[in-house]
Parts: C-alpha cells; sequence; structure tokens
C-alpha cells in the first residue's frame, strides 16, 4: 500500500508567516507607543497667549515626564500641570520660585528672596498682583511658596492667569517639563 504524503504549500506559510510578523511589529509599536506618552513624553496644544512671545497660540508642544521622577521642577522651567481653574485641563507656565522661596512684586518687577527676576523673555508692561480680580485667591506680597510647591506665571504677564490668581501650584499637579515646539515648523526649536 502506497502512503500519500502532504507536500506543504510554501507560498502559505510565508503569507501567514508575514501577517504574524506584521501582527506582531504592529501590537509591540503599539505597546511602546502608549508607555512613551503615559511615562516619558507629554503632547499639548497652547490655546491661549499667557505664554507669548516664548510659546505662540496654537502651538504644539512636548512636554517630557522622566525627570519629574528624579527631581521637582526648577525655577526657569517651563512646565504642564492641571489646571487648578477648570478640570481636565492642562496649563503651560513658567516657575518663578519653588516652595520655601519667598515672591514679591515690586515696582512692576518680580521680586524672588529679594533678588529682582531678570526676565528678557516678559515684555515690558509691569507684573501686576491679580489679587483684586473676581475668584483669585486674594494672595497678598510678600508671599512664601510651600513646601511641595511651586509658584509660576505666564510670560505674558498682562494676559496670564497664573499663580497671582490661583496661588501656588502643587509639585504632584506638574505632569511634564516642556522641551521643544514642534509644530508649526516655523515655531520649531527648543524652548
Amino acid at each position: 500500500m502506497a502512503q500519500h504524503m502532504r507536500v506543504e504549500d510554501d507560498t502559505t506559510s510565508e503569507r501567514g508567516g508575514g501577517v504574524l510578523w506584521f501582527l506582531g511589529t504592529l501590537a509591540l509599536a503599539v505597546a511602546v507607543g502608549v508607555v512613551l506618552r503615559l511615562f516619558v513624553i507629554g503632547v499639548y496644544c497652547v490655546p491661549s497667549g499667557s505664554m507669548l512671545e516664548t510659546i505662540q497660540i496654537g502651538d504644539l508642544v512636548l512636554g517630557e515626564k522622566v525627570s519629574l521622577a528624579l527631581r521637582d521642577p526648577e525655577p526657569g522651567e517651563i512646565v504642564t500641570f492641571d489646571s487648578p481653574l477648570v478640570e481636565g485641563e492642562t496649563l503651560v507656565k513658567r516657575v518663578i520660585a519653588v516652595g520655601g522661596q519667598t515672591v514679591d512684586l515690586v515696582d512692576g518687577s518680580v521680586v524672588v528672596d529679594g533678588m529682582t527676576l531678570d526676565e528678557p523673555y516678559v515684555g515690558d508692561e509691569p507684573t501686576q498682583s491679580l489679587s483684586d480680580l473676581s475668584g483669585s485667591a486674594g494672595i497678598t506680597y510678600p508671599y512664601v511658596v510651600p513646601d511641595d510647591c511651586i509658584w509660576v506665571m505666564g510670560d505674558n504677564r498682562t494676559n496670564s492667569k497664573d499663580s497671582r490668581y490661583f496661588g501656588p501650584v502643587s509639585v504632584d499637579d506638574v505632569t511634564s517639563i516642556a522641551v521643544l515646539i514642534y509644530w508649526p515648523l516655523s515655531d520649531f526649536g527648543l524652548i
């Protein structure tokens, strides 16, 4: 009696292997993207002019999250954080002072620990208190930033509700340190 041997079609197994390879690669790429988005980078759109001229209205900003696991934000850095005013909204502002430092507003300038800040990114308009605005936290100066908090301000001081309005921001609410404007290409560059 003769035995029949089955011969497998090589093209069928190659096609099946290619599909499995593609699906595996796609799944890996999605997993890497999710991990990067959750733990390494954040993508933010700046909807207002509160950071003009440093960041333009509509700019897309990339923020990195890794350094926040190693250290707290530092004065001069631009950070993203959960808005204390609108749930689910992310704000972008510059860190002016950290916990334990004293912030004061003197003759339209910002003074931290007795030193007037050199702020070339701020326009010619004097920096004013926002304590008299309805809904503000009623900050009085000089103000000592609580531990584990930061004091943030927009670079466009005349068009920014910031710590002058809502008070200090908890370090735990900081979501990233802004590092790059990536869109539009005309604004592309490190922050």
